[in-house]
């Protein structure tokens, strides 16, 4: 057994360049577990940002349900620490910047509350998620404010990414089925 002190954070790389799979190892005994969600210092030497000016919750009722794909615009660009804290859920990433190596590719990541992964979402991407079970809650620790002129999306379904969602998107907001196609915005290099 890991001793309470030395509990650790497992950091991987994905195929998106700064996006980041964290997993973290909790310190279990008989009571359950106690486990390490963020470590400012962790963070930094890996040269992740460590600044989260706000923390978010959503709940979503309904198998099926998608959320997103959301982003901030600059300069409101925000980084996201994501984690399935109740259920499942299916996240989906998408590298909107258009200088990377990366750009408009997606990766996806199964999160769920018994697997404890968190995802670490750079400036530049959008993201999103499709409940997996009937309630699902994801946590977001999010590094700028919110900024209603700067908030933007790109659609669940855009043959420009061509995302295989898992299941039929059931639920979903008006705003995330009306977001414009991403190759016909006036601007299509949004980031």
């Amino acid at each position: 057994m890991v001793p309470f002190w030395k509990e650790i954070m497992q950091f991987h790389e994905t195929k998106l360049a700064g996006a980041v799979l964290i997993e973290p190892e909790p310190v279990r005994d008989h009571r359950g577990f106690f486990v390490r969600t963020f470590c400012h210092e962790e963070f930094a030497t890996r040269g992740l940002e460590t600044s989260f000016v706000q923390h978010s919750l959503s709940r979503s009722t309904g198998s099926g349900t998608i959320r997103g794909l959301h982003f901030q615009a600059p300069p409101h660009a925000e980084v996201k620490l994501v984690r399935c804290s109740r259920g499942a859920v299916w996240d989906v990433i998408v590298d909107l910047r258009p200088e990377s190596a990366t750009y408009c590719q997606w990766q996806v990541f199964e999160l769920t509350a018994d697997n404890m992964l968190e995802l670490y979402i750079p400036r530049g991407f959008a993201h999103g998620f499709q409940s997996l079970c009937d309630e699902a809650e994801v946590s977001y620790l999010i590094s700028t404010f919110y900024a209603p002129a700067s908030a933007s999306g790109v659609r669940y379904d855009d043959d420009c990414f061509s995302i295989n969602w898992p299941r039929p998107a059931l639920l979903m907001s008006e705003r995330d089925r009306a977001w414009p196609d991403f190759r016909r915005r006036a601007t299509p290099d949004v980031l």
